[in-house]
């Protein structure tokens, strides 16, 4: 299969991802970009930014105008993230790909952990927290995608379930300002690398993706928040264990 018609398909499941549940596109996009595109770990946590950036405005618009965005909360969070996010894009050009790798299947474990667990009473989330917590998470999400390459949509969808007591569909809409925002910084933070970039596979992944994100928001529509969760989450979890094994082999 050529390299072209893998992007297109890895894209399209990207934007797929990312359309539906509001995360994960980027779970997806860094495995995809150096198992089946020959990126190093580097290089796919910077391309991973680009194409999420671009998915994930596209997911957020369509779900604005479903109103599943709660813009304060998601603000709040994006806003306590900017600045780790960029310092962490600065940071993770010096890491080892072992430990880029290594890292990023740890928080993609603990992340599906988090999603499996039984929900809590009134199935809503946790109680809202206060704004402490809440801009500490922020921070803490912003520092991940950063160093990562990700989004956070994977850990911001959980988040703002179980710290700001938002409903499933409700945290998936808001997940994605969060994900645009902090995307956007750490890949400031990276605009020097971006240019050594294979733009020839970036593009048409990112289109694809962006094509993906669109049918993504219909299919959250037809299936329950509690189906969604299910499938995230097992998604994330196999991506953990593929990726932890392949630094430990």
């Amino acid at each position: 299969m050529s390299v072209l018609i893998l992007a297109l398909v890895a894209g399209a499941v990207t934007g797929l991802a990312l359309g539906a549940l509001g995360g994960g596109g980027s779970v997806l996009t860094v495995p995809a970009l150096i198992y089946l595109l020959g990126f190093t770990p580097s290089a796919a946590t910077t391309a991973s930014l680009v194409i999420v950036t671009l998915t994930s405005v596209t997911a957020l618009s369509a779900h604005a105008r479903e109103g599943t965005v709660h813009w304060r909360a998601g603000a709040l969070f994006a806003a306590a993230g900017l600045i780790p996010a960029a310092l962490g894009g600065a940071l993770s050009g010096r890491l080892p790909p072992a430990v880029l790798t290594g890292a990023f299947s740890l928080i993609a474990g603990l992340a599906a952990w988090r999603m499996l667990r039984p929900p809590a009473a009134g199935g809503a989330g946790a109680a809202p927290a206060g704004t402490g917590r809440i801009t500490g998470t922020g921070a803490g999400l912003g520092a991940v995608t950063g160093v990562l390459g990700v989004g956070g949509g994977f850990l911001a969808v959980p988040a703002l379930v179980n710290v700001v007591g938002l409903r499933m569909r409700a945290a998936v809409g808001t997940s994605l300002l969060v994900i645009t925002a902090n995307s956007f910084a750490a890949l400031v933070a990276r605009a020097g690398t971006a240019q050594s970039l294979d733009w020839a596979v970036v593009a048409p992944f990112a289109g694809a993706a962006v094509l993906g994100a669109w049918d993504g928001k219909r299919l959250a529509a037809r299936v329950s928040g509690g189906t969604l969760q299910r499938i995230f989450a097992w998604a994330l979890l196999a991506v953990a264990v593929l990726m932890l094994l392949d630094v430990v082999l």
